[in-house]
């Protein structure tokens, strides 16, 4: 049983971080454009509060598979807004992307952050310890880095096929997608240096060419994708935490958006995410199935399943 005083702590913690969930404040914004040891309350208290609910207030989420504790955190997560384009903050403010900050935030998300940031927290709070704002930045860069190593934009895991494959060969993640019937995209990865002029940081040549050989690179990273059709047949085998990522027709390009699978109470496999649509981080209306047939481009899902930590 709690103590009347870590309990009230942990009242306190979540009172200040449901205060911050529709406007990030000012500090936090400027958080989010800087290095890890600028802090702001918001954020702090937000980590601090959803640790401790992990590891305190719900004993059944305590005990069940780590990605359904990740997912819990996509559940307190519920309202935050959606922000896009985040991690490219710091070049519209003159940043250099051979220099690329750890970009941080629990008060607003897009969908890879989100996914990234329930993970990070989820870890802390298996690991035990004091949830600090440079542990939680060390879960972060190990997701988002190849080979968990920040470098420059360059080396930031920018296809999210990388990103479960470099989680893979880490032990971060389990690709689902050979076991559940995937089948091979052999289709080259192409839209980053295709479409340069929508990326900032490959106005820079060496930039560019960087991203050029990672590309080709991947061509010998074989991709499994499960195909939209058989989508309904995997829903059942999949659990609330597993992540999601919508493959796409469009050229060049392996994914369009992330999710956590999200069982509902009525038994339904749903979504829950930060979608752009609708603006905040939420759980689909939809089930799985028929999200993956609402999007135009969909060609299926990738899907891994996230581990606690190696």
């Amino acid at each position: 049983m709690k103590s009347s005083g870590s309990r009230r702590e942990f009242l306190k913690a979540l009172a200040i971080a449901a205060g911050t969930t529709a406007v990030p404040s000012l500090a936090a914004a400027a958080t989010r454009r800087n290095l890890l040891p600028v802090t702001a309350s918001d954020d702090i208290a937000r980590l601090k509060a959803w640790t401790f609910a992990l590891r305190h207030e719900q004993s059944a989420v305590a005990h069940s598979p780590f990605g359904a504790r990740a997912a819990h955190v996509g559940e307190l997560a519920i309202g935050t807004p959606y922000v896009p384009n985040t991690l490219e903050g710091y070049l519209r403010n003159g940043g250099d992307a051979a220099h690329e900050p750890v970009t941080l935030s629990l008060t607003e998300f897009d969908c890879v952050t989100l996914v990234e940031s329930c993970l990070g927290v989820a870890r802390i709070a298996a690991a035990g310890g004091a949830p600090t704002w440079n542990r939680f930045g060390t879960e972060i860069a190990r997701m988002r880095y190849r080979g968990g190593k920040s470098g420059g934009y360059a080396s930031r895991l920018h296809y999210f096929s990388e990103w479960i494959s470099d989680g893979a060969s880490r032990g971060l993640v389990t690709d689902l997608a050979p076991k559940l019937g995937g089948i091979v995209d052999p289709r080259p990865l192409r839209f980053m240096t295709g479409h340069r002029d929508s990326y900032a940081a490959l106005a820079n040549d060496s930039v560019f060419r960087q991203i050029a050989e990672i590309e080709k690179r991947l061509d010998s990273h074989k991709r499994y994708i499960i195909a939209k059709d058989r989508v309904p047949e995997v829903a059942d085998e999949l659990q609330t935490g597993d992540v999601i990522a919508f493959a796409t027709s469009i050229a060049g390009l392996d994914v369009t958006h992330s999710a956590y699978a999200y069982r509902r109470r009525d038994g339904v496999m749903g979504v829950l995410h930060a979608p752009l649509s609708g603006g905040a981080v939420e759980i689909s209306r939809k089930s799985l199935p028929h999200y993956v047939d609402a999007i135009n481009s969909s060609i299926g899902i990738l899907v891994a399943r996230p581990h606690a930590a190696v």
